[in-house]
């Protein structure tokens, strides 16, 4: 849908089973929405990454963690304003595509899109791999192929059973964490379990103080933990099939603080006191080391199945993300216009498709060359995460000028403190960005950013190009696309 084709009054509330102004189901409610935020913000980032980071900075990393959330409230508050001004699936894509003009949109849309195929790939074959835990006989692409077919499926039958699922994945997730805080503080205070002698708050600082590795440890780990919050963002995509996204996105981005705070930092605090920071290492779950130090025989698996239940969200919600935005590309002529139709019910099939088809050739890719290669292509998925969030904040800053002088309506929900906390933000990220050059270890995500930026340079030029002979405006729809494209 272009910026043009846009009501700017339309209230955005239809009632469910309604179709929106883009031609989608609206099948999201409040309680999956909700949940679909939540999940956003839990991943294997936290369940497996944070033991990388813990080792790195100590418990210093709480405020890691602390700090990054704030940034993180800051960017969903800026999605917010946006949403609330203009509620589309495409979301950031086609904020960027407004505000900051029409090669922006495409670079974004398709950065999110290969993003989302890339984690795709990971999370399918981490799933597959986390099978193996309970049967090493099951071959690792045999798992693969049926996690992705499974999904697939349920992504073709209806956008509210996509939401279901994610409901059920973040119930998983949410319980699991609750879980781990609730016993761990059992054993902090009542002394029970094999931990029960060494536990205590004390920990926190009693062994080598809260800054054992100093302050530049701790800044070391701020790319880690960005990297944790990765797919937060998911629930702006939603805004085309949530069926009152006037009320009910807002109502999920506020609940950011304290997500962050209870799943992230609380969960963490209680970690490291159940268990000191030294023991904890890089590739292994803090988590499960937990469990192991309190003498859980079960929470090895239990956190394993948590770790999978993670993994098949992160995939599920990447291929509902991927055919919505190369929808919104085809539909602003910066797409195959073959990405434009729906399916009866709503739903982008062919997008969805051939996005399924890229992570079944990763997952190949995979199994049989897990080299060098791939791993530069995965690496890609931490910048282009970022880029979207980048996009987002200049977009929100953009229109924030523009109502301000009366150009556009102001949003029902405006950033507080914007524009600094979106200005903050920025340099926020910028300096992250710079600390992922100066890491051996994350420098690689920078590699690949040039060659995809080079792809879409000759990509965009191809539309301006054909654009030109058909007398339209670089990247602009051409006349006969469908506003709700076409039924399959």
């Amino acid at each position: 849908m272009t910026s043009m084709q846009v009501d700017k009054h339309h209230d955005g509330n239809e009632a469910p089973g309604e179709a929106s102004e883009e031609g989608y189901q609206r099948g999201l409610g409040n309680r999956q929405i909700q949940m679909i935020a939540i999940g956003g913000a839990i991943g294997t980032g936290l369940f497996l990454g944070a033991g990388k980071a813990i080792s790195m900075a100590g418990p210093s990393i709480i405020l890691a963690y602390a700090i990054v959330g704030l940034v993180i409230f800051f960017i969903m508050r800026a999605l917010g304003e946006l949403l609330m001004y203009r509620p589309v699936s495409g979301s950031f894509s086609e904020y960027g595509r407004e505000f900051l003009g029409p090669f922006i949109g495409f670079v974004t849309g398709w950065t999110y899109w290969l993003f989302w195929v890339v984690t795709g790939i990971t999370e399918v074959t981490a799933a597959a791999t986390y099978v193996q835990y309970w049967n090493k006989d099951i071959p690792q692409w045999a798992a693969a192929l049926v996690f992705t077919c499974a999904l697939f499926g349920i992504n073709l039958i209806s956008v509210k059973i996509f939401g279901e699922l994610e409901f059920w994945f973040s119930m998983v997730k949410v319980t699991a964490i609750i879980g781990m805080i609730l016993i761990g503080l059992g054993v902090i205070t009542l002394g029970f379990s094999n931990a029960g002698d060494t536990a205590s708050f004390a920990n926190l600082w009693s062994h080598g103080g809260f800054f054992p590795k100093g302050i530049g440890g701790t800044l070391m780990t701020l790319q880690i933990v960005m990297f944790a919050f990765l797919a937060v963002e998911l629930v702006g995509v939603t805004a085309g099939e949530a069926t009152n996204p006037k009320k009910v996105l807002p109502q999920a981005i506020n609940t950011v603080p304290w997500r962050i705070g209870l799943f992230y930092i609380g969960a963490l605090i209680i970690i490291l006191s159940v268990v000191s920071w030294t023991v904890f290492e890089p590739g292994v779950s803090p988590f499960v080391r937990a469990f192991q130090e309190i003498g859980l025989p079960a929470g090895a698996g239990i956190v394993n199945f948590v770790v999978l239940t993670a993994a098949l969200s992160s995939a599920n919600s990447g291929m509902y993300s991927t055919g919505r935005m190369l929808r919104d590309l085809a539909l602003n002529g910066q797409g195959p216009k073959l990405f434009t139709r729906l399916s009866k019910n709503g739903l982008p099939t062919w997008g969805t498709g051939v996005s399924v088809a890229m992570m079944l050739f990763g997952v190949y890719i995979n199994y049989q060359w897990p080299g060098e290669a791939f791993n530069y292509v995965v690496s890609f998925a931490t910048i282009s995460g970022m880029w979207a969030w980048i996009v987002i904040l200049a977009s929100q800053l953009r229109y924030r000028a523009k109502a301000n002088r009366g150009e556009l309506p102001q949003s029902d929900f405006k950033a507080p403190g914007s524009p600094y906390t979106s200005i903050f933000a920025l340099a926020f990220i910028a300096m992250v960005i710079v600390m992922m050059g100066v890491d051996p270890d994350a420098r690689i995500s920078l590699y690949a950013a040039p060659v995809w930026a080079l792809i879409l340079g000759v990509g965009y030029l191809c539309i301006k190009r054909r654009d030109a002979s058909n007398g339209l405006t670089a990247g602009a729809a051409p006349q006969d696309a469908p506003t709700k494209g076409t039924k399959d």
